[in-house]
This record gives structure tokens, C-alpha cells and sequence, in this order.
């Protein structure tokens, strides 16, 4: 099954940006999904399982780093033909 994540981060710091680009930057050592930014926001779509563990682990490691911040996600399942009935 693929997925598809629209993710906004938002550093509850003066000095954003860089905090951002960082996290959109790690995103991109993943070969096997695909990145798009743009000016509100990032999508990774790929296989679920590993957008998933992706998400877990960037996320994980951005609170280390950053501290205080805000992820807002939102999750779309692509890829498979609707049930039929």
C-alpha cells in the first residue's frame, strides 16, 4: 500500500527557518519515497511502512534537537483500486 503525508513543522523559535530546512533535508536521504515542498508544506509518499518509519524516526529526531515544536500532518492512502462491491 502507498501513502501519501502532508507535513507542517512549525519550531516554536525566533530562528525558524533553519529548523525546517534541516528537517526537510533529512527527508531527502530517502531514496525510495518521494519529497515535494512546497510553500506551506511537505509531502512523502511512498510505501506506508517505510513513510511511516521515516516519520517516526525524523520526528523523533527533530524534538531531540529542537525542543519545542509543532507537527501538523495529515495522512492520504494511494495507490490501490476502492473496494468494489
Amino acid at each position: 500500500m502507498e501513502t501519501c503525508v502532508d507535513i507542517s513543522l512549525y519550531p516554536l523559535k525566533e530562528d525558524y527557518r533553519p529548523l525546517i530546512l534541516d528537517f526537510i533535508k533529512q527527508l531527502h536521504r530517502y531514496d525510495q519515497i518521494r519529497v515535494e515542498t512546497n510553500s506551506m508544506s511537505t509531502q512523502i509518499c511512498g510505501p506506508y511502512e517505510l513513510v511511516f518509519e521515516l516519520l517516526k524516526t525524523g520526528i523523533r529526531e527533530s524534538f531531540e534537537k529542537t525542543g519545542d515544536q509543532v507537527f501538523v500532518v495529515k495522512i492520504l492512502k494511494i495507490g490501490d483500486e476502492p473496494n468494489k462491491q
